[in-house]
Formats: C-alpha cells, structure tokens, sequence
C-alpha cells in the first residue's frame, strides 16, 4: 500500500479519524527551551525512578553485548560467528515482533517488563556461570542469545509504550530523548568497562554483572506507584489486531517513512559493533580494550546526540531522513580514515547523526499513533529495527571476512545514505519543496522550503 502525499508544513496536527482520535499533536517549539527543561520529564517521580533502574540496566546490557561479541571471535576466530550471534538475537524480533506489540496493547506494560527482566537476569546469570567454569562454548551463546531475542519480543514494545505511561502526553518526546540519552550514557560506560573486565578477569564478570542488573531494574519497577501511571485502557482480543496495525502504519507518512528508513538503518548500519570487532582485530590490531574504546567513541557522539535531540524544536519528517543520511555519510567516511585517531573522530559523528534519526524516528511513530494501537505500531517499528539487524549482521561480517572490513563499513554507509536521498527527493516532489540557498546566514545557509519561497 502507497502511503498519501505528504504536507511540505511541519506536522502539527496528525489526521483524526475513528482509528487515531487519541493521537496526540506533534509539539512544535518556537524558542529555545531553557537548559532546566532540557530533562524535564525527569521531575515526574514515577519516570525518574524508572530511569535510574534503566540507566543502571543499560550500563550492564552493553558489557554483556561487548563481553558477548568478544567472547563468540575468541572462541571461534570468526567475525562470521560474530554476525551469526547478533542474527539470533535479533531474529525473533523479526518473525515475533507484531506479536510483541500486540500483547503490549492487551496487557498490563509493568507486569510484562518484570517478566522479561526476570527471564533476562536467568540468561545472564546461566551465560556468567557458563563463562566463569570455564565449559562455555560457542552454541551456547548462540542458544542464550536466541532464548534473549525471544525475552525482547516482548520487553520492547511494552517498553516503548511504558513510557507514556509513566508521563503522558505532556511529556512524551522529552521522555523519549531522556531514555535515549540514558542509554547512550550508558552505551559509553558499558563499553569502557566491558573492555576493562574483558582484560582483566574475562567475559564472565560482565555476564553476571548484567544478572544483578536485571535484578535492579524488577527492583525499580515494583517501587512504581501505580496511582500515578497514566494506565491507557488494554485493547480487547479481536480478530485481526496484527492487520489493522499494518494497515495503520502504512496510511500514515509520519509512520511509513521513518519505518522505511528504519529498515536501511537496520539492515546496513545497525550492525556497527560487528564491523568495529573486525577493525579492532584485523585492522588497528588493538584487542579487547580498543574493541570497547571504539564502542564508547560511538556512544559518545550518540550521547550528544540525546542531548540535542531534547532540545530540537520541530519535529519534521524531513529532519528525520537528513540525519540517517548523515548517519550513512559519516559511515562512508570512516572507510577511509587513515589511522586509528581519524577512525575514533568519524565515530563520534556518526553516533551522533544515528542517534539524531533514532530519536526522532522514533518520537514521530510514537506521537503519530493512537494510544490503543501504539503497541502494535511500535512492534512493527522496532521488527524492522532490531529484525535487519538480524539480517544485516552476518551479511556485513561475512564482507568483513572475506572481502574487506573497509568494504563493508562503506556498504553499511553507503546504502542508507543512497536510500535517504532517494526518499528525500520523493518527498520534496510530494510536498513541493526545494533548496533555499543564503550563504549570508551562518546558521542556515541552506533550507529546505516550499518551491515557492524557493
């Protein structure tokens, strides 16, 4: 199905019919907000709480994905094996997905997360043991990280939707780019010390570092009032849930696009750590520690980029595929950086522009969609984000391994760059737009405006 033509104005006001009478508008801030309001949403008791415990979560979950990575290439030599890990991570959330966001619609988001939080504290837990006794093999962390992708069909869209819940409406978007500079935070902690324990006392500490983790997070979310939750009413069981998601996704542009877009992302530059395990191995030869160093490098771009993405005023759909164009851009260039410094440089750009487009991707779906249908919406959303990556990440350790790791960084580059111009000069032809160029205006030499002003 086609989506319908797109409005060149920033969207404001999403359409209301009988499927989206509790979409909300889109917020559109004229002035700078003041740096006290960069966090705002932290001042609601209930989401402050939450992000301590996510913030604590995500710091162990990128030391295990590190420990893990590094683990599967010792144990097998293969950056190959490395893709096919990360492939079984994601792969549920490929087939599963919709399912995920279904039951996120029909059932209590809280009571979910604690469950999966519990099955996630088992699995690091049993991989910790496995590790630490030395008997670990690598099908083992293939059946882990398979068992882990079925613990995340659910855990994700329940997630994603928890937010509003712990806010609302008010405080949605702000919300959103908190949680992305939590784990952003996080993803530049994680790395660090991930390659610290990798070095001195192995993969085994990390894994169980991320059990205890688990165990905080169930902790966080118990302590919740459940009074103040903005509770939406669960969608009853019906036939057809999974279709009438689709279909609602695919009629609106602030959904379609940006999942589109998603799915470039997803497929060639999500599998980033893949491509950096083989840089580190293969290319720089700096071992586990410069393997989480590069790791953090990215994380730090992606931290700014958190930050600014709570501070954007307009939220455009245009915006939004400028930054996975950079994103893309700053891929290709990292491919022919000559040293190591160059490399690390490029890496803090591109964690900023991916984080750029994950936030705003993922605010637009989320504020474009009925609270009643926003699971199911997100689901399809996050299948393609995190599923690609189960495609993407042993076709992108294959190229790596046997043609070239620089190859396949401008592939995982390139190809997203090329689907954003192409997107990009499909929507200026629907709206109508065109490139204003004032070379006399330092800050924005060149806007994107209608033909007209053009």
């Amino acid at each position: 199905m086609a989506p319908p033509p797109l409005s060149s104005a920033t969207v404001s006001q999403p359409v209301i019919d009988s499927a989206s009478s509790q979409t909300q508008p889109i917020a559109v801030v004229s002035e700078h907000l003041p740096w006290r309001h960069t966090f705002i949403s932290l001042k609601v008791p209930n989401f402050r709480i939450f992000a301590i415990g996510h913030f604590v979560a995500v710091i162990a979950l990128w030391m295990q994905r590190i420990a893990q990575d590094w683990l599967v290439l010792e144990l097998s030599g293969s950056v190959t094996a490395v893709g096919i890990t990360v492939a079984l991570q994601f792969l549920p959330s490929l087939l599963l997905g919709p399912w995920g966001g279904m039951m996120a619609d029909r059932f209590a988001k809280r009571k979910i997360l604690i469950l999966c939080q519990s099955m996630a504290g088992v699995l690091a837990a049993a991989l910790a043991f496995l590790a630490l006794s030395g008997a670990v093999e690598v099908w083992h962390v293939y059946v882990i990280a398979l068992v882990l992708g079925l613990v995340t069909v659910l855990d994700q869209p329940a997630r994603q939707v928890f937010v509003n819940e712990l806010v609302g409406p008010k405080y949605l978007r702000n919300a959103i780019s908190v949680n992305s500079t939590t784990f952003q935070l996080g993803g530049l902690i994680g790395p660090a010390l991930a390659g610290l324990l990798l070095t001195a006392v192995g993969a085994g500490w990390a894994f169980a570092a991320n059990a205890l983790a688990c165990c905080s997070t169930v902790t966080m979310l118990l302590l919740l009032r459940k009074d103040r939750l903005f509770i939406s009413r669960p969608a009853p069981k019906k036939k057809g849930m999974l279709r009438e998601g689709l279909q609602y996704a695919l009629s609106k542009p602030t959904i379609y696009w940006p999942w589109l877009m998603a799915g470039f992302i997803a497929v060639f530059a999500m599998s980033l750590p893949v491509l950096l395990a083989a840089f580190a191995d293969r290319v720089f030869d700096v071992g586990a520690g410069g393997y989480g160093l590069l790791n953090a490098l990215v994380a730090l771009g992606a931290l700014a980029g958190a930050v600014a993405s709570t501070r954007r005023r307009q939220l455009r759909l245009r915006s939004v595929v400028f930054c996975a164009g950079m994103y893309g851009v700053m891929l290709c260039l990292a491919a022919f950086a000559p040293s190591m410094v160059w490399f690390g440089a490029v890496m803090v750009m591109s964690g900023f522009w991916c984080l750029m487009f994950l936030t705003g991707s993922n605010q637009l779906v989320q504020i474009s969609s009925n609270v009643g249908i926003r699971g199911r919406v997100m689901s399809l959303y996050i299948m393609v984000l995190i599923g690609g990556q189960a495609i993407g990440g042993p076709m992108l350790g294959w190229i790596a391994e046997n043609v070239d790791p620089h190859v396949a960084l401008f592939v995982s580059g390139g190809v997203p760059a090329l689907a954003a111009l192409t997107v990009g000069v499909v929507l200026a032809r629907k709206g109508a737009l065109g490139l204003r160029v004032n070379l006399k205006d330092r800050r924005h030499p060149v806007r994107i405006v209608s033909r007209a002003a053009a």
